[in-house]
C-alpha cells in the first residue's frame, strides 16, 4: 500500500514513520511512505503558501494553489483515495480504519495555521476525517495516527492477523484484560481461568471479559451490539466476582 503525505513540516512525520513497527515495514517494502512539502510549491521565492482571510478573522489560511499543485505531482494514471485530517471530519474508528486499509493508494493532506482554503478541499479531498473531538495545531500528528493505525491492517506488518484481529475495537468492543508473569504481584493474582490449559474455556471468559470491560470503560459502545440475555446474566455475574 502507498502513503502519499501532503504536509509543511515533513521531517515531523518521519521522525515517528520511521522508527519500531512501521519503519521496519517501510524498509521491508510492505508499505510505501512518500512525504512531499507542500512549501516546494510556494508561489514566491520565500516559500510563503498563506495569506490573510477574506471576511476577516485571525490567523493565516493554506492557499489552494501550493496545495492543489503538491497534489498534482503525485497524482498519477488514478486518483489516490484523498484525505483532509479535519476536526471536521467523521471521528476516526476501527470501522474506517480497516476501509481504508484496502485503499490501493491514500493521499493524506495535513493542514496547518487557520486549515486550507475550502475551494481546493471540496476539488480534491474525498472525505475529511478527525482523530478525535479536539483542535489540534496542524495535521501532521493526525496523519500519523491514521497511517500507524491503517498499516497495521495490512499483511506482512504484523505477525500475522491474530495480532490485531483480537484487539480493542474490532469487534465492536474493548479487549479483555491481559496478563503475564508473575502470576501474582501485589496480592494480586492472575484468574485461574487463563492458567488451566482449557483453551474453549479461555476463549468464552476472553468473551465475556471483553463485553465487561466495554460495559465498564465504553458503555456507548455496547448500544450498537445486539447482546443476548445469557450473555448479560454472564457479564453481571462475572462483575460481582470481580
Amino acid at each position: 500500500m502507498k502513503f502519499s503525505i501532503l504536509t509543511l513540516f515533513p521531517e515531523q512525520v518521519s521522525n515517528f514513520l520511521n522508527q519500531s513497527i512501521i519503519g521496519r515495514a517501510i524498509n521491508k517494502g510492505i508499505i510505501d511512505v512518500n512525504l512531499v512539502n507542500i512549501r516546494d510549491f510556494a508561489l514566491n521565492e520565500y516559500g510563503k503558501v498563506d495569506d490573510t482571510l477574506y471576511g476577516g478573522g485571525t490567523g493565516m489560511l493554506m492557499q489552494c494553489d501550493p496545495v492543489y499543485d503538491s497534489f498534482q505531482s503525485i497524482v498519477g494514471d488514478k486518483k489516490p483515495y484523498t484525505v483532509y485530517v479535519s476536526p471536521k471530519g467523521n471521528v476516526l474508528n476501527q470501522k474506517k480504519v480497516v476501509e481504508l486499509s484496502k485503499k490501493e493508494h491514500l493521499c493524506i493532506i495535513c493542514g496547518h495555521y487557520e486549515g486550507i482554503d475550502s475551494r481546493v478541499i471540496d476539488e480534491i479531498v474525498d472525505e475529511e476525517i478527525s482523530i478525535g473531538d479536539y483542535v489540534l495545531t496542524g495535521g501532521e500528528i493526525a496523519s500519523v495516527v491514521i497511517v500507524d493505525s491503517v498499516s497495521r491492517m495490512i499483511e506482512g506488518v504484523l505477525p500475522n492477523s491474530d495480532a490485531y484481529t483480537n484487539e480493542s475495537h474490532m469487534a465492536g468492543t474493548l479487549e479483555a484484560p491481559q496478563y503475564t508473569k508473575p502470576r501474582v504481584w501485589h496480592g494480586k493474582q492472575v484468574p485461574e481461568i487463563l492458567v488451566n490449559g482449557n483453551q474453549a474455556a479461555i476463549d468464552e471468559y476472553n468473551r465475556i471479559a471483553s463485553l465487561r470491560e466495554t460495559m465498564e470503560k465504553r458503555p456507548d459502545l455496547l448500544e450498537k451490539l445486539e447482546i443476548s440475555s445469557e450473555d448479560w446474566q454472564k457479564i453481571l455475574a462475572n462483575k460481582i466476582q470481580n
